[in-house]
């Protein structure tokens, strides 16, 4: 213990005899340091935080989901600091009286970009911070400008938010509209030459299709007719064979209206009516009926000729007389029906076999058709859902945009801690003294107590004699203590002097 406080001692007595150095060190780190410090340009704050809501029921209704809203907000992001919107903040602010050349002007916006960042988070709030540190300004211009860039940016945010996207989505329906009308017309083109070609070749055949499809189809219906003919011939020679095995009068009674006569009546009565109802010749229920007709005609002649006696007409001969009848009228229909398919496939085989691009022009109108109606009917949806979109827009706002914290107006310099920097050159320039009047004690080859000149020769010291000083010697000292305290007290006033004047500048920024 004893040995580090005689260390202590000796170290202070080091310092103390070259306390001058100590002190011109000292202040020359102090004017170094605080030069140093007094270059740096204050560098003034803003900052601004705004709400952006995403969050919408009804967008989701039409298709615009959250990625995609949060990709707008990149956007928005992105071109808020875009050249051309710099260029306008830089007109509005004072940044606008160092531009004097369109150099300058991109030398200004470089820079601006530079000292301005945005946050956003995730709960949706964008913080907007920008920064003035110009050395030609005052600080009362540097806070100035930061504000107004926090503003400037603030506009430019609303008007991204709100104003391109309605102006696009105008520009996109303007384009569909037009687009539409021209597909439409192409689309119309390509349907009437589908009908042209559909009424030269296939207007005739059952189906719908290709020519290959419809003639398939008027093969299968002509293998239904021919099943459908062998069963009415096969159920008409079954009605003859047990109409020849019935009598059609039977014994007894008196004829009546339930002849042959009254059917026949009966028979040309519903002729009339359905002939006056409009119906052709070639209709399937006046075949029947005139078949029916001709049937009972020479029966009716018979009746009259034996005078309607001897007995009364059969009910289940004039039955099978009539079913034999409308089996024979089904036949005759599907015999015609079944011709004329025939015919008409044998038209168009020969049409095929004379003309063999007749398959491969339709397939191509086909095709072409096809075509042109999934476009149209795509551009037709996204028409609709962008003019879906503008009636949104136009009513409400797909982002709600809302101001939190206003551009603040700093009255501090963000950078920099000039208090604080001037107070730790203060305390470095002290330390650098009082080190350097150690190091010079260190280097001289001196033995400041008798312990040390008895340690560093290895021989005995029998005594030390004092410093005889004088009066005039010790009024000297005391002179130059003063001078030192003096020297001390001015660093340490030139200190306070710079913290005065720094605060005083904050106070004409406030």
């Amino acid at each position: 213990m004893d040995g580090l406080y005689e260390q202590l001692r000796i170290a202070v007595h080091q310092v103390w005899r070259r306390r001058w150095l100590a002190v011109a060190v000292a202040w020359g780190v102090c004017v170094l340091g605080w030069l140093a410090i007094a270059l740096i340009p204050n560098s003034y704050e803003s900052r601004a935080k705004v709400f952006v809501q995403v969050q919408s029921i009804l967008p989701e209704q039409i298709g615009i989901g959250p990625a995609e809203r949060q990709n707008q907000m990149l956007r928005l992001r992105q071109t808020l600091t875009s050249t051309a919107n710099l260029e306008r903040v830089v007109r509005r602010t004072d940044l606008n009286g160092q531009v004097r050349s369109e150099r300058d002007l991109a030398r200004e916006v470089q820079a601006l970009r530079e000292r301005i960042e945005i946050i956003a988070t995730q709960d949706n709030l964008v913080e907007i911070v920008a920064k003035s540190n110009l050395s030609g300004f005052s600080n009362a211009q540097n806070a100035r400008t930061a504000t107004a860039v926090v503003q400037g940016l603030l506009d430019l945010f609303a008007q991204e938010s709100f104003g391109d996207d309605r102006t696009e989505t105008g520009q996109s329906l303007a384009f569909l509209d037009e687009e539409l009308r021209r597909r439409e017309t192409q689309l119309r083109e390509a349907e009437q030459r589908r009908v042209e070609f559909e009424q030269r070749y296939m207007g005739q055949l059952p189906g719908e299709g290709s020519i290959s499809q419809r003639m398939a189809a008027a093969r299968m219906e002509l293998s239904n007719l021919d099943q459908q003919l062998i069963a009415a011939r096969s159920a008409v020679s079954s009605l003859r064979a047990q109409l020849n095995a019935t009598l059609a009068m039977l014994p007894g009674g008196a004829g009546g209206g339930g002849g042959a006569a009254g059917q026949l009546a009966q028979l040309e009565a519903q002729l009339s009516s359905q002939l006056g109802m409009g119906r052709t010749d070639q209709h399937p229920d006046v075949i029947v009926t005139r078949s029916q007709i001709a049937r009972l005609r020479p029966l009716a002649e018979a009746e009259r000729r034996s005078g309607g006696g001897g007995g009364m007409a059969n009910p289940s001969y004039v039955s099978l007389r009539a079913m034999l009848a409308e089996r024979e009228a089904q036949v005759s229909a599907a015999s015609i029906r079944r011709a004329q398919i025939e015919a008409d496939l044998q038209q168009l085989t020969a049409r095929q076999s004379t003309e063999p691009g007749v398959v491969a022009e339709q397939s191509r109108l086909n095709r072409d058709y096809d075509v042109m109606k999934q476009q149209y009917d795509r551009l037709l949806a996204n028409r609709e859902q962008v003019r879906l979109r503008s009636d949104l827009q136009s009513r409400t706002d797909a982002l709600s945009f809302r101001v939190i914290d206003p551009p603040s107006r700093p009255t501090v310099p963000a950078a920099p801690n000039r208090p604080l920097l001037l107070s730790l050159v203060l305390i470095v320039a002290l330390a650098a003294g009082v080190g350097a009047a150690f190091v010079r004690g260190q280097l001289q080859t001196t033995f400041p107590t008798e312990n040390r000149l008895a340690a560093a020769t290895g021989l005995p010291v029998f005594g030390t004699i004092g410093e005889v000083v004088t009066a005039a010697e010790r009024a000297f000292r005391r002179q130059r203590l003063r001078w030192l305290g003096g020297s001390v007290a001015a660093l340490c006033a030139a200190y306070a002097v710079l913290m005065v004047i720094e605060f005083w500048q904050r106070s004409t920024v406030a």
